[in-house]
């Protein structure tokens, strides 16, 4: 589908990656631009409209819905990393994680799908990770909540193809955002992210694979897990 006209929701579109999404939403021309943040305050951009929203929180995500039941492409992007170990970081973290990160999305895409049919079956897009598909001690719940995101964004996919729904699914290393500040390494632009997405939904592509580090953890996932963990490790090692 074209964006141009069209009417689309960005979670966590106060910043970072969701800030991106709005500006190159804006600049393709679309419609109508539901800008969703915990603080609606925090959304300081001409020509949108600010929701105030929680996606954690049934009741907000029902009445998102109902306010913007003009939406045809929604944009998941809210997420937060804790930095917590699945085996010895608060399990109070973990849910926390899980909350935001899968069950979040979970909630907008139940709540948003009947909107999308009834307006003629739209997109979803889901910004994922490469950490769904490896993970690190020091972020095993926000790589769980990412692998499963990446689930949600399969069976989503598979499930609204009749409504003629379709679901792209964003995966990247680190981008160069708040969430990221402290780590030294390689990053790209969430301009970048947010671009590559944008196109997918434009040109019908599943999967978005936005810089090399994603595409390199993607393409070891046939090996046997000691041989793929020796491979990464050692890649994260030299960058």
């Amino acid at each position: 589908m074209q964006l141009k006209n069209a009417v689309v929701l960005v979670t966590g579109a106060n910043r970072g990656i969701g800030a991106e999404f709005v500006a190159q939403l804006k600049e393709r021309g679309a419609a109508k631009i539901y800008a969703a943040s915990r603080d609606p305050r925090a959304v300081e951009v001409d020509g949108v409209e600010p929701i105030g929203l929680d996606i954690t929180d049934p009741s907000q995500v029902l009445a998102a819905a109902d306010a913007a039941d003009d939406v045809q492409v929604l944009i998941n992007n809210a997420g937060i990393s804790t930095g917590t170990s699945l085996i010895s970081g608060a399990v109070a973290d973990v849910r926390r994680e899980m909350e935001t990160n899968f069950y979040g999305p979970l909630l907008m895409t139940r709540a948003f799908a009947p909107i999308l049919k009834a307006n003629g079956g739209g997109a979803i897009l889901n910004v994922v990770s490469a950490l769904s598909w490896f993970t690190v001690p020091s972020a095993g719940a926000y790589a769980a909540s990412k692998a499963a995101a990446w689930s949600l964004t399969d069976s989503a996919r598979l499930e609204l193809a009749d409504q003629g729904t379709h679901v792209v699914g964003v995966h990247m290393g680190l981008v160069d955002t708040d969430m990221a500040a402290t780590t030294q390494a390689p990053k790209i632009p969430p301009a970048a992210v947010a671009a590559a997405g944008l196109d997918a939904i434009e040109s019908g592509l599943e999967e978005v694979l936005a810089d090399d580090w994603a595409k390199f953890v993607k393409s070891g996932l046939t090996l046997s897990p000691s041989t793929r963990y020796e491979q990464l490790f050692s890649a994260l090692a030299g960058s």
